[in-house]
């Protein structure tokens, strides 16, 4: 018997350089694919990032800030030390003292109204606040006011004051409630917030009033708020409406202290959010409009996003002289 032999043929140097190419075309579009998906992860994160910090400080902020000039039962009416008002607090040692004759944390005797709301744009107002450093041409804005519910439990490192239709008094936490005849308790608060950098990441910062610490107490609220300009809603025919909205610097003396009814209404807050990572494959050469300023284009690598919103201010101080 005659045996035939099948001879085995592999793959020619053709075939495996061919397959080799295939091979490299198909893990080139692999990576590809990859660099993609790992592109997308980080500008959907980032835009997630910058949505939720610019949510959460407007919140903050609105809550704060729609409540300045609450003063409990007395909300409306100027202090007059002597007459209305009566301090046995004591004296604020590290305090943040704005413009104007009466903007301390407390009223004083001085023949000008108590200032609950002030601001300024840093590096370009004429005045600022010496307690604190806030990065250049971010906007400051100082308040003042009770804090609600009234208090049925006192903290000794808290300022409080004790109201009544007519009548303030402020007061230690750590001391026996004023004598004050129908009066309700309040925690008082004096607020300053500003924008300064952590390392290289920018936060929205707040000031807080204590005993122990006077306005030396930093809250550290929101991580990638680069920049916060506000403008001014001025109600110029009484009808409780802004008919204008106007910069700090614009702000008049009158204005702030809302004598012969040049008041001040409503807030107009814009939040310039950006991401606390850069992202190399990114360029950004936007500009971004903030009320009445335009910032950029900045040409980095970080995304940011512009956030806003309007406030009202709802105890207005009504003052005719």
């Amino acid at each position: 018997m005659i045996k035939v032999f099948k001879r085995q043929q592999g793959m020619s140097l053709v075939e495996l350089m061919v397959a080799m190419l295939i091979s490299l075309f198909l893990t080139a579009g692999l990576f590809t694919m990859f660099s993609m998906s790992s592109s997308n992860v980080t500008t959907t994160s980032q835009f997630n990032q910058l949505q939720e910090n610019g949510r959460i400080a407007l919140a903050i902020m609105e809550r704060d800030l729609s409540q300045l000039g609450f003063m409990g039962d007395i909300t409306g009416t100027d202090f007059v030390p002597g007459s209305n008002t009566t301090n046995t607090a004591t004296a604020v040692t590290a305090d943040c003292v704005g413009a104007g004759l009466n903007n301390a944390s407390f009223p004083n005797a001085q023949p000008s109204h108590f200032r609950r709301l002030w601001g300024y744009e840093q590096g370009v107002s004429a005045e600022s606040l010496a307690c604190i450093t806030p990065n250049s041409k971010t906007d400051v804005i100082q308040i003042k006011r009770l804090i609600g519910p009234p208090a049925n439990v006192l903290t000794s490192t808290r300022y409080y004051a004790a109201t009544t239709s007519n009548e303030i008094v402020f007061f230690n936490g750590s001391a026996a409630a004023p004598g004050l005849a129908n009066s309700r308790l309040w925690e008082y608060q004096h607020h300053v917030y500003f924008i300064s950098n952590d390392g290289n990441v920018p936060l929205l910062r707040r000031r807080t009033l204590s005993i122990n610490n006077g306005m030396n107490n930093e809250e550290q609220l929101v991580e990638g708020i680069e920049n916060m300009r506000i403008l001014y809603g001025f109600d110029s025919n009484g009808d409780g409406t802004a008919d204008s909205y106007m910069p700090a610097q614009n702000v008049t003396t009158l204005m702030w202290d809302n004598e012969l009814f040049q008041r001040l209404v409503s807030l107009r807050i814009f939040l310039l959010v950006r991401s606390s990572e850069e992202d190399r494959s990114y360029k950004n050469s936007n500009k971004y409009k903030l009320g009445d300023k335009t910032i950029g284009p900045l040409n980095d690598n970080y995304r940011r996003k512009v956030v806003s919103s309007t406030i009202i201010l709802e105890n207005p101080i009504l003052i005719n002289t």
